[in-house]
């Protein structure tokens, strides 16, 4: 069965979201042409001195769109979604062999208990009950959420595959059984998932503000980001070679998606920033950006 495909226009404002129009595009072929005619006409409905920023994720034909946008409406912004970008960005960490190996052994361990009823049963009894598996905001979330709770139930966890209730199990007999065993019994293992939340925990901290709807987000977003890449190289010990790889796909990823001059011009005008650090006004990069916003929404 094909899948429908739908596109929906919105708007955001302080007073919230509001929907524009849905259109279907299941027998659409997805060009920047029509991606773009789709905008530019919603762009028309709602008044061109009413549009800052149009968002949309990274797909190349997106990509194709902003620049027929850009080049007829040169005083507007064509941004990434932020929740996108940083999911790419925890995707790109988690690909990282230390921390792909982790994600492999906690998945496969989930996949064992939950894929038979009286393993589940025994894990339940002796977490009390609670589940392992937190569904989160995206994919990747969700896997950072069933780490937090396996790192949460760790002694539980460890006590159960010693006890005679667990080793009676057929199903724990089979290969799979003895690696979950294993993963559960390995020092390194926990070692490891501990390293993993603490370097993943602050870019969950800004997926779970820029997805959500208590505030607007836009004049925090990279300020947040350059404090999750603080936080990330302490984790480290502040040691270059050892955060390297990490703060690299940090940055990769932000690259043109995050640090437009838009989003310069919203940290450096956000006062929560700069009264805290007012050397943000002397940074180059900072300012530079904040004139490039303005002269393109001036143009």
């Amino acid at each position: 069965r094909k899948r429908r495909s739908i596109m929906n226009l919105c708007t955001n404002s302080a007073d919230g979201s509001n929907f524009i129009r849905s259109s279907e595009m299941s027998v659409v072929s997805h060009t920047s042409e029509v991606i773009f005619q789709l905008v530019d006409e919603a762009i028309e409905e709602v008044g061109p001195e009413h549009v800052v920023q149009v968002v949309t994720d990274n797909a190349s034909n997106n990509m194709g769109a902003k620049k027929m946008l850009v080049e007829k409406r040169p005083n507007m912004f064509w941004s990434s979604r932020a929740t996108h970008t940083i999911n790419l960005m925890l995707q790109g960490i988690g690909d990282l062999p230390r921390f792909s190996k982790v994600l492999e052994k906690a998945k496969a361990f989930t996949i064992f208990v939950y894929g038979h009823t009286r393993s589940l049963d025994c894990v339940s009894h002796f977490s009390s009950g609670k589940e392992i598996i937190r569904p989160g905001v995206t994919r990747f979330a969700s896997a950072y959420l069933t780490l937090e709770s396996l790192l949460d139930k760790k002694d539980q966890l460890r006590k159960m595959v010693v006890d005679g209730r667990w080793d009676k199990l057929r199903e724990v007999k089979s290969k799979k059984g003895k690696v979950a065993t294993a993963t559960m019994m390995s020092m390194d293992f926990w070692k490891d998932l501990k390293l993993c939340l603490n370097v993943f925990e602050p870019l969950v901290k800004v997926l779970r503000l820029v997805d959500g709807d208590v505030k607007p987000s836009m004049g925090f977003v990279y300020g947040e980001i350059v404090k999750a890449k603080k936080e990330i190289k302490e984790v480290y010990g502040n040691v270059e070679l050892r955060y390297k790889d990490v703060i690299n796909i940090v940055e990769k990823k932000m690259k043109d998606r995050l640090d437009s001059p838009l989003h310069l011009a919203a940290y450096l005008l956000n006062p929560y920033y700069s009264y805290a650090d007012t050397n943000i006004f002397d940074d180059g990069t900072i300012i530079e950006g904040f004139i490039s916003c303005v002269e393109t929404f001036y143009y």
